[in-house]
């Protein structure tokens, strides 16, 4: 049985706390976040042609470039399992989320194109199956990827998250509101991952200790926000950057927007993912202030914001 048309829905996430010390066994806790939107839409044609339409591209399945090759083999492997070769569709992305910015985009895409083939398809899909799908992309992506992104990008709740370990929701209803913002320099992951590696050679106490710092700073982050202590959780976010400075892992573009913010009333404000330019964010007490800050931010340089509020109502700003 084919619908007319298939959709599938999935959205952003960031690193709350916890970015590089995750890697040597601390806790970290990911934020989904539900106002940066992905949607995926399968529309039935009527000839036999498969085609994808998106930001990087439009065109056949079979001619995707290399940096969606991962898509391709999750698509490809959906119409398999729906014995769908013969069937013609275009595929569209609409994607509200920055690429190589830390926040979830190869995942969001692959949890909503699963999604869009099961609805299109009428089929009853379990979190689990979603979650090894997803995989199929992210491994082509990401290559040997956590799954914390996929399954933030998926759930309405933050996830406290070890390596090797299944996240734990963590229920959240703070009165505050993040802020987000893109530096508008692609995010150097890699570099800042060796740079922590050589510094744990290298001064291995210095480095040690700041890790486990942020390790601690997660699980007392994990109470604040199911206490709603917003002042407590602003702290914390600001020791954190702290650590991931002297981890070498922020940059001046970062530390820009983060003085910005914390001039201009942020109760902490840190930088987000693998840093050395990507995202940073900063937590407000009001939604109007969020919305200043935001303005305040992209006059500083930030190339784009985004607001969520963290009461989980998901009201849209």
């Amino acid at each position: 049985m084919v619908k007319q048309q298939g959709i599938g829905k999935s959205h952003a996430k960031i690193i709350l706390m916890g970015e590089h010390s995750v890697v040597y066994g601390q806790p970290a806790i990911a934020l989904p976040l539900p106002n940066v939107k992905l949607t995926v839409t399968i529309d039935q044609r009527a000839d036999h042609a498969q085609l994808v339409k998106s930001r990087y591209f439009t065109g056949p399945l079979d001619e995707l470039p290399n940096n969606m090759l991962g898509i391709q083999k999750l698509i490809n492997a959906l119409v398999t399992k729906f014995a769908g070769q013969e069937d013609g569709w275009l595929l569209t992305i609409d994607s509200q989320l920055p690429a190589e910015r830390g926040m979830g985009s190869s995942a969001a895409t692959a949890v909503a194109i699963v999604r869009a083939f099961f609805d299109y398809y009428e089929k009853t899909l379990g979190r689990d199956e979603l979650l090894q799908l997803a995989d199929i992309e992210e491994q082509v992506t990401h290559r040997s990827p956590s799954g914390l992104d996929a399954a933030t990008v998926s759930s309405d709740k933050p996830l406290y998250y070890i390596k090797g370990q299944a996240g734990k929701p963590i229920e959240m209803n703070l009165s505050a509101t993040m802020v987000i913002a893109d530096t508008g320099v692609k995010g150097a992951t890699k570099e800042a991952i060796t740079s922590v590696q050589q510094l744990l050679k290298e001064h291995p106490d210095e480095a040690q200790a700041h890790i486990n710092h942020l390790g601690n700073l997660v699980n007392a982050t994990r109470d604040f926000l199911q206490r709603n202590e917003v002042i407590k959780l602003g702290t914390a976010l600001d020791a954190a950057q702290v650590d991931l400075a002297a981890l070498t892992v922020s940059d001046d573009s970062l530390d820009k927007l983060i003085k910005v913010a914390k001039q201009n009333g942020a109760l902490g404000a840190k930088l987000t993912g693998g840093g050395r330019g990507g995202c940073m964010f900063a937590i407000m007490q009001t939604a109007l202030g969020a919305r200043r800050l935001a303005s305040i931010l992209k006059e500083s340089g930030a190339h784009q914001t985004w607001i969520q509020p963290l009461d989980q109502r998901g009201e849209e700003e």
